[in-house]
């Protein structure tokens, strides 16, 4: 007899519909998996046979055929357990084939039954809302799944499944407020008051995430940069639900979800050693790699010249895309990428260069093939670079109290909303993602500006990215001074975070 299931398999980041068939037929007792599985999909057949029989039941010893539909999209992972089991009870009889209409499942069986949970579940949630249809999930994963706001139905075990469609067991739609749980776990444990002194660094900080400008720290070892990169994320717009479930998404297909829903910021620090395809994506079955896992938030990359040059500049395309398009036989797959970059590294090979406290030991040539390891085009995409010095004893021991994040991004709200009201209509958001087009429109400079800027380009060697990027930065810094005129103060101090393009 044949059977049909409905499940959801993920490409990407987007759920699609799987049909799970089985047929069970006379032959040499066995079971085959068609339909482009891999190896963990191959594997169910060990897993559904027990935990089929530790549920009460027979299984059939006959020659069943399950075929996932399309047979075109691969399938991956353990989530079809549940349906193909459900399938194979359907086929024998067990189950009536008319309780699955409207109903789509997933999970993976344990040996004993009981069902774990999978990744992925939010695109697949709300792939199932597209089609009004009801979702049953691992009771793990109920939470995740009903943020989307679907009738979801949690299982801890086959057999609760099976009597839950049978009528025998009552299930309730699990509900949750999703603004309360917003709310819940939308607080950071850090705090930018417990950075003290670096006022030049805490401007620099609060002017790049105003206009969505990348940014590079240069200091010597202890002076704070991976201290102030960790609480740039608590300066940052509060999140919106809907860049909430997108960021949630991501995490949910790399299998790297803690909750429900992702509502802070999200803060990615991976270590120099990192590949190109874990930072990119990518992959068999590509996956989200680190620039997606910060998408809407922070991605820093401490001591960047020890990087692999391959990977740094794999970074190029998403920085100016906000994107990643990861080709494959079987088409393309699109994981955004719109991250906030800071980088840090030491001014030298021994981090003392310019160091009031200790005396460099390395020679200029050795300085300039240090920082050579940043090419040029990567750097022309990052706006803002600064100099962080190291404190002083009597900076270390003061107690003054420092001003904090929430200070500190209601301006950088004010700013934005500005940026907001400026661009809209053009799918642009902040000034860090204008075009030429739109440097023209909203930078208009006066002639005192434009010779000025004449004279420091003659003196500084920016490149042409590198003159749009000043302009960028000050248009950012006269809108936190709520100026609609850039005028000269705002083009000096933007030249100020320049200090890589600096002679030597």
């Amino acid at each position: 007899m044949l059977s049909k299931v409905q499940s959801v398999a993920v490409w990407g980041i987007e759920g699609h519909p799987v049909s799970v068939e089985v047929d069970i037929s006379r032959g040499i007792p066995g079971i085959s998996i068609v339909g482009l599985p891999d190896q963990a999909v191959k594997e169910s057949k060990d897993r559904i046979k027990p935990a089929i029989k530790n549920s009460g039941f027979d299984f059939p010893q006959s020659k069943i055929t399950i075929n996932l539909a399309p047979a075109d999209l691969r399938k991956e992972g353990s989530c079809f357990d549940v349906p193909i089991a459900l399938g194979i009870l359907a086929a024998k009889q067990v189950i009536p084939l008319q309780v699955f209409d409207d109903f789509y499942f997933v999970g993976e069986l344990a040996l004993d039954g009981s069902v774990r949970p999978v990744s992925g579940v939010l695109p697949m949630a709300i792939f199932v809302k597209s089609k009004r249809g009801k979702f049953v999930v691992p009771f793990s994963n109920a939470l995740e799944a009903s943020v989307v706001g679907i009738d979801v139905y949690p299982v801890g075990s086959l057999k609760e499944c099976i009597d839950f469609l049978l009528g025998k067991k009552e299930i309730r739609p699990f509900k949750c407020d999703r603004e309360k749980l917003f709310a819940q776990y939308s607080k950071y444990e850090v705090d930018f008051r417990e950075v003290k002194g670096q006022s030049l660094a805490r401007r620099a900080i609060e002017v790049a995430v105003a206009g969505g400008h990348n940014i590079l720290m240069i200091g010597p070892p202890g002076a704070g940069k991976s201290m102030i990169a960790k609480r740039i994320p608590t300066i940052f717009p509060s999140l919106e639900i809907e860049e909430a479930i997108e960021i949630t998404k991501i995490h949910s297909v790399a299998g790297t979800l803690d909750g429900g829903i992702v509502s802070v910021r999200p803060f990615r620090q991976p270590h120099h050693t990192i590949s190109d395809i874990a930072l990119i994506g990518g992959g068999a079955i590509p996956k989200p790699g680190e620039i997606s896992l910060a998408h809407n938030g922070v991605l820093f990359l401490d001591e960047i010249p020890e990087f692999h040059r391959d990977v740094l500049e794999a970074l190029r395309q998403p920085m100016e895309d906000g994107k990643v398009v990861i080709s494959r036989a079987k088409g393309k797959i699109e994981f955004p990428s719109r991250f906030f970059l800071v980088a840090a590294m030491n001014p030298c090979p021994c981090g003392y260069y310019g160091d009031s406290r200790m005396a460099c030991r390395c020679t200029t040539a050795q300085i300039i093939k240090y920082r050579k390891k940043i090419s040029g085009p990567l750097l022309d995409r990052i706006d803002i670079h600064i100099e962080v010095s190291a404190l002083g004893s009597k900076q270390l021991v003061s107690d003054q109290i420092c001003e904090d994040s929430e200070s500190i991004r209601k301006r950088i709200e004010k700013s934005r909303k500005i940026q907001i009201e400026r661009f809209k209509g053009t799918g642009i958001f902040c000034n860090g993602h204008m075009n030429t087009k739109h440097l023209k429109q909203f930078c208009v400079l006066d002639d005192e500006c434009k010779n000025f800027l004449q004279r420091a380009l003659e003196q500084m060697h920016l490149s042409a990215r590198g003159y749009d990027r000043v302009i960028k930065v000050a248009r950012t810094i006269a809108d936190l001074e709520e100026s609609e005129q850039i005028n000269l103060s705002h083009i000096s101090e933007a030249l100020q975070y320049r200090s890589f393009d600096r002679e030597l």
